[in-house]
This record gives structure tokens, sequence and C-alpha cells, in this order.
């Protein structure tokens, strides 16, 4: 699970998490501090209160109940269109607002959003062993429920294959979590040296300011994504995620500088950005 990889968190994000917790009556009843990231993973029927929060006195949502961990949405197509634009908010700003008559209240929800979706309805599009039955209209159709700002507000896509036998039935063992761990807490030290006296602690919160002093590329990787925006057609929000995803990539890899390798990895991890219907 994507939590067992995350940094701890520190004193003042469990303080966090345990007040938005304990609104809903949710702490463990042999805990008083919630010191785990939380995952939550609700189902596509979700309405948009449910997802964002709401009520006549307004309660946190899934959104918020998310604050400093995962928020995980499988069969992302499956949820009401709706209900994902409201998403929107929350991505860019880390809270959400809700407005009632009576009152106002604002809930923290600064989290990592991780979906997952079919490359089309019958689940085979580019399956190299099974044969797609979809149409083009129904491929365009079934990716169009979830819209260009959305998707631009999320760092990484990435199309995952179906995994072959030989691998399922491998005896060998794979990275661990630990292992995996340690390279993530090594670069999370590496961005909060970096950020220190700025009130932002890793590469995910930088603003424009930050990435025109911490992403500075030379001119090869300036001439690639020149290309990669050109033939891409990537947005300016895309552009910025895309200088933070190689920020974060050279911090794995404990290199001070963006290479042109960490620009190109990061580039790769915008598949949706492209027209993969052809």
């Amino acid at each position: 699970m994507v939590p067992t990889i995350l940094p701890d968190m520190n004193f003042e994000e469990s303080l966090e998490t345990t007040k938005i917790h304990s609104v809903m009556g949710l702490i463990p009843p042999d805990s008083a501090l919630i010191v785990t990231r939380p995952f939550r993973s609700p189902h596509h029927t979700i309405s948009d209160a449910g997802l964002i929060g709401g009520g006549q006195i307004p309660k946190p949502g899934e959104v918020s109940l998310s604050h400093n961990g995962v928020l995980f949405l499988d069969e992302l197509p499956e949820f009401k269109k709706n209900v994902l634009e409201v998403l929107r908010q929350p991505l860019e700003e880390e809270r959400v607002t809700i407005a009632r008559a009576a009152t106002s209240l604002t809930y923290p929800a600064r989290f990592m959003l991780v979906a997952a979706m079919n490359p089309c309805p019958c689940g085979y599009y580019s399956d190299p062993n099974n044969e797609c039955t979809c149409t083009i209209p129904q491929i365009q159709r079934y990716r169009s429920k979830i819209s260009g700002p959305l998707m631009d507000r999320i760092d990484i896509h990435i199309e995952v294959p179906a995994v072959k036998y030989r691998d399922l039935a491998s005896r060998e063992p794979g990275e661990s979590s630990r292992e995996i761990k340690k390279r993530i807490d090594s670069a999370r030290k590496t961005q909060l040296n970096r950020f220190k006296g700025l009130k932002i602690y890793c590469n995910a919160q930088m603003t424009n300011r930050h990435i025109k002093k911490f992403c500075q590329i030379d001119e090869t990787s300036q001439k690639l994504l020149e290309l990669a925006i050109d033939k891409f057609g990537l947005s300016a929000r895309a552009y910025a995620r895309v200088l933070k995803v190689a920020r974060t990539i050279a911090d794995l890899e404990g290199q001070e500088n963006i290479q042109p390798a960490h620009l190109s990895e990061a580039i790769q991890y915008r598949s949706l950005d492209r027209n993969l219907i052809s």
C-alpha cells in the first residue's frame, strides 16, 4: 500500500489528522493520537457531499478524512462527473470551504490522490494478448468522463500493462516497502533542508516562484521540455508539474541538479496528456 512508503507523520500532522477524525468519531478506542497516514477508498457511488463534506452542520468529507494521507479512487470514470469536478479546488488549494446559511467552515484537505481506471470500457485497449471490442467513439466517451482540468492536477499518470504469469509465479523477492521508504525518507530530508524557512516542506507544495528557483534546467533539458510541450500540447499547469516531478526524481537519486534523464522520465509520466487514440 502507498501509505507504507510515505514519510512518517510529524507531530503537527498527527494532531491535524486526529482533530478531523475526532469530529467524525473515528478515533480508535485504544489510541489518543493518529500516527499513521490515513488511507481512504470511497465507492464510486459516493455523492459530492460525501466526498467534499456537507450536511446541515458541515462535516468533513473523504478529502478531509484523507488529510496528510491517501485518497484512492478505483474505477475513476465510474464516479459521477460532478463528483470528480469538486476535487479540483482541494487539489489546488489543499482545503475545502463548506458554506451554509448559518455558518461556513473550512477543513484542511492536503492529500495524495491515487486513481485507477481501465483504458477503455472493455479494458483491453492496447493489450497485446486480448482484442479490444470498443469503438473509437466509445473509448473517447469513456475517457472524456475525466475532464482535462482534473487530469492537469494529477502529477503522474501512467499505463500499467497486464502482469505476465511468470512474474506472478516468480518466487524472487521484490524490493520491500522498507527499502523504498529509506529512499523516500532521504529525499524528504533533502527537501526539508531545501525549503527551510519557506513554510513548505516538499516539492509538491512549490509555487511558480519556488519552481523558478529550485527547478532550473540546462539548455538540453529546456529543448526537451519545449519539444514535449509542442508535441503533446501540455498546459501551463502540466509544465509546472513536470518540473516538480523531475525535481523529485533527482532528489530520489541524490542529485543536486535536474538532469535531462530526470526530465525525460517526468515527461513519460504524462501519458494521458498525449493523443493515445489513433
